[in-house]
């Protein structure tokens, strides 16, 4: 166990980036993912392990982690999946100490679990890749903050009916997939106003995502009311988290042309603009403390850079923000 790595300085605001690491040179890509996903479960906790030693040596406390990081066919096996979690049982304990050192946040946001579906075989698979999710942060001493974040699914027969599926699929959940679950809004099907009728019904915490709340809002929900409400949907003593990235803007050629295309404002953008993050944040300084989970494609570069923006833009708000 290392005895020199840095405790994370306490701060209003977490920042956390997904996944990549572009900000060394030693982690080439290093996402515990890789091309096979037959391999053990110990080879991708290793890498885990070196992508959570960056992130003390930077003071990055928050951390989306891939859902490769489960090998793919420990995803529907959970036999399988216990066999290899009791196979690395050294190796999980001494990441979980250092995870819990470090007092890192770990999450999970899987694309592909959809429980809203209406194809019963998919919402099996879906719940069964939950229950994989959720052994594997409970394994490593994880709590409540450790969440996997969800999108509401798709439309199929009915809006109302696919948001009514949503609700009563996650009460139907054991309590410990359901206590790790959170919804966001999404950019084209599902806006704020639908994932909070979906709280209301069965009381699942929302992740805000400032993004998609500006492409995709057709109640017209102010900015700082659907915040605020979302932060208030998770339990006292968790700390809510928040999705936040500037709008794609570059300029690109289409392929095989010399006409450019225009943006499509849903994209993420590499960097986020550092007058938007603060003229955001600026009024959410009264509320209570959560993290910002950093959607730029950058990465990790973008979230220091961010720091150092903050700094020079907007000195009054760095402090509150790590």
């Amino acid at each position: 166990m290392p005895t020199d790595t840095v405790q994370q300085p306490t701060v209003s605001h977490r920042l956390g980036f997904s996944i990549r690491v572009y900000g060394s040179s030693d982690l080439p890509s290093h996402d515990a993912r890789g091309h096979n996903q037959e391999r053990h479960l110990s080879v991708n906790l290793a890498y885990l392990r070196d992508i959570v030693l960056y992130l003390a040596t930077n003071q990055i406390a928050f951390y989306r982690m891939s859902s490769q990081v489960i090998p793919r066919t420990l995803h529907e096996d959970g036999a399988a999946l216990a066999q290899q979690l009791n196979e690395c049982e050294a190796q999980i304990e001494q990441l979980a100490e250092l995870i819990a050192e470090l007092g890192l946040r770990l999450t999970f946001h899987p694309y592909s679990l959809v429980l809203n579906a209406v194809n019963e075989e998919q919402v099996d698979s879906s719940i069964r890749s939950l229950v994989a999710h959720t052994t594997l942060l409970d394994a490593l001493g994880l709590g409540a903050e450790g969440n996997v974040v969800l999108h509401v699914g798709g439309v199929y027969d009915n809006h109302a009916t696919a948001r009514q599926r949503f609700a009563q699929r996650y009460e139907a959940l054991p309590d410990a997939i359901r206590g790790r679950l959170a919804l966001e809004q999404d950019d084209r099907r599902f806006g704020h106003a639908d994932v909070r009728w979906i709280h209301e019904v069965c009381g699942v915490p929302l992740v805000f995502d400032y993004l998609h709340h500006r492409v995709w809002n057709p109640e017209g929900v102010g900015l700082e009311e659907a915040l605020t409400y979302s932060l208030g949907t998770w339990p006292a003593g968790v700390r809510p988290k928040v999705h936040f990235c500037s709008a794609r803007s570059e300029m690109r050629r289409i392929e095989g042309s010399t006409r450019i295309k225009t943006p499509n404002w849903n994209e993420h953008a590499d960097f986020v603009v550092p007058y938007e993050f603060a003229d955001w944040l600026h009024p959410a300084l009264a509320l209570r403390p959560f993290d910002i989970m950093l959607e730029a494609k950058a990465r990790d570069v973008a979230l220091l850079q961010l720091r150092q923006d903050l700094e020079r833009f907007a000195p009054d708000l760095a402090p509150n923000v790590r």
